[in-house]
């Protein structure tokens, strides 16, 4: 990353007073965007799309989530969607714009429900990466059970990295295994990831409870703005079919596949991730 690339930090309220810390790049002046990223991930999850919008004229926001990377942690434990969606209602009102919203995973469903239930945030559009109304369980327990594996943690950030690439093995191994530590954090002698555990808890009670299908199909139908669902086209969590039925049954969305892009579709090929926004972004007024 170029040192004019290196983002801003800020830091916003979330809903019930919890910080959220945030990078930023971009012209005060510029159009804002707003990248929230996936369960278990950091605002760095964004750091190569970050500068790539910015420089094309966004006010990029990529803030951690609550109980992720530098944000505060739930004093209750309270992870369920209405908080993560509370947050972004609160982000979006601080901003005092009307903003894009670009969400993976958790943070596309946060955002589809801030921005589709009232008191409805005003957003300009939105992005669902590798997420619609229902997920496929099989690919949700998978990356449950990754997430859940260590409970003790690593012993080195490389030997954390070594566990990434196995549990994803259709990515590169990273040119620099020791670039992983902005996602963990010391405990004692170990390194853990920087997220609250108890984070687990909600996730897995996540996968597809009775009603929420169609509690999100209605999110993005009274959303009423142009929707874009990315998906990764070797995903195992939002099939082929799923996607399709998001599209048909929710009057503004459509749909783009990235080829060889798992569910983490901009960490497994950012390039290929931002070809296929852009033409969307290009086409918002």
């Amino acid at each position: 990353m170029t040192a004019g690339a290196l983002p801003r930090h800020r830091s916003f309220v979330g809903g019930d007073g919890v910080l959220l810390a945030a990078d930023v790049w971009g012209e005060a002046s510029s159009p804002p965007l707003v990248l929230l990223h996936g369960g278990g991930q950091t605002r760095h999850a964004w750091h190569r799309a970050g500068p790539r919008l910015a420089a094309l004229g966004w006010r990029v926001i990529a803030p951690d989530l609550r109980g992720h990377g530098a944000s505060g942690w739930s004093a209750g434990g309270d992870y369920g969607l209405d908080v993560f969606a509370e947050d972004v209602r609160a982000l979006v009102a601080e901003l005092g714009d009307r903003p894009v919203l670009i969400g993976a995973s958790l943070g596309g469903l946060s955002a589809l429900l801030a921005a589709g239930e009232a008191p409805g945030a005003a957003i300009r559009a939105l992005v669902l990466v590798d997420v619609a109304h229902r997920p496929d369980p099989r690919g949700v327990r998978r990356i449950v059970a990754f997430m859940s594996g260590r409970p003790d943690g690593f012993a080195s950030p490389g030997e954390a990295a070594a566990a990434v690439s196995a549990h994803l093995p259709h990515r590169p191994p990273p040119d620099d295994p020791e670039g992983i530590r902005k996602n963990l954090r010391r405990q004692g002698d170990r390194w853990v990831w920087h997220w609250d555990p108890r984070i687990l808890g909600s996730f897995e009670g996540r996968m597809d409870p009775p009603g929420m299908a169609e509690r999100l199909l209605g999110a993005a139908r009274h959303a009423d703005v142009p929707t874009l669902l990315v998906r990764g086209g070797i995903s195992d969590v939002v099939r082929e079919d799923i996607a399709e039925e998001f599209c048909e049954r929710v009057p503004r969305a459509r749909r783009v596949d990235v080829a060889a892009a798992g569910h983490m579709v901009a960490g497994d090929r950012n390039e290929h991730f931002l070809d296929a926004i852009l033409p969307f972004l290009e086409e918002i007024e």
